[in-house]
């Protein structure tokens, strides 16, 4: 109870709409989720008191989307960065609005930085039932993400731990650089829950693993050969300058990758 008391007392004292609000200043702090000038969707965001955090967090320059099925009462104090969508973000309509809000009068949408999610099932009293309840929230958090998200983007959601987790992850892993567990100190002791962090969305034609034939264009300063995939640029070790070969892909990152030539 204590550990409760400490964020609830503090949430509102600071004038938070929930204590959860503190769970999304510890996942910033350890993860670097939101900073100046980013743009944040908040799925499932009422009360709003991640919608405080994180306009707080992105300063004038930025922009949040709150998103609920529930009606957000608008903050308080002024908040030039807070927009409002309600709908189910599931639907086409959601998410194209979602983009109008970040994209302006011409409706094509710009680039989503951070996509978070603290979204829970209502419970059943049945463990096993509610992680797999949580793991599907995320799994729609997630489609909803690696539609909306700028190459280099970031997504956190809520979820119970339990026997479904690390599929999860494995589902979430190939979309984004890497993917990590993180456990807020404002959750709960008697709490399951956890936060699944993947940073830096990856857009690139490419996946970590992949053979693909590629032509040398060009070398780099640090002697590695330059080549194009659909536009996307590769890195490749020990090659010349003109070659056509098959490459492994190594590593990849959100705007290039790296590789060797396949054995």
């Amino acid at each position: 109870m204590a550990g409760k008391d400490e964020y609830y007392n503090k949430a509102k004292q600071q004038g938070y709409r929930a204590r959860s609000a503190y769970k999304l200043k510890q996942l910033d702090e350890t993860a670097g989720l939101l900073g100046q000038g980013r743009t944040v969707v908040d799925l499932g965001a009422a009360p709003g008191g991640w919608l405080q955090v994180a306009a707080e967090a992105v300063g004038e320059r930025g922009t949040v989307v709150g998103v609920d099925r529930q009606r957000i009462d608008p903050l308080s104090d002024p908040e030039p960065t807070v927009e409002y969508v309600r709908g189910d973000m599931t639907d086409d309509s959601t998410r194209d609005e979602i983009r109008e809000v970040v994209g302006g009068s011409d409706g094509r949408g710009g680039p989503v930085d951070v996509v978070v999610s603290d979204m829970a099932p209502n419970m059943s009293g049945d463990y096993d039932l509610d992680h797999a309840r949580s793991v599907h929230l995320v799994r729609q958090a997630l489609a909803v993400a690696t539609d909306l998200l700028d190459s280099g983007g970031d997504f956190c959601a809520k979820v119970f731990d339990g026997q479904d987790l690390q599929d999860l992850k494995a589902d979430i892993e190939p979309e984004f650089e890497y993917v990590r567990e993180v456990r807020p100190d404002a959750s709960r002791d008697s709490s399951s829950e956890l936060y699944l962090v993947a940073k830096h969305r990856l857009t690139g034609p490419v996946r970590a693993g992949d053979v693909v034939e590629v032509t040398i264009e060009d070398m780099g300063e640090e002697g590695d050969g330059i080549a194009k995939v659909d536009g996307f640029t590769v890195f490749v070790s020990g090659v010349d300058q003109g070659e056509t070969l098959d490459v492994r892909i190594d590593d990849v990152k959100p705007r290039f990758a790296f590789g060797q030539p396949a054995e």
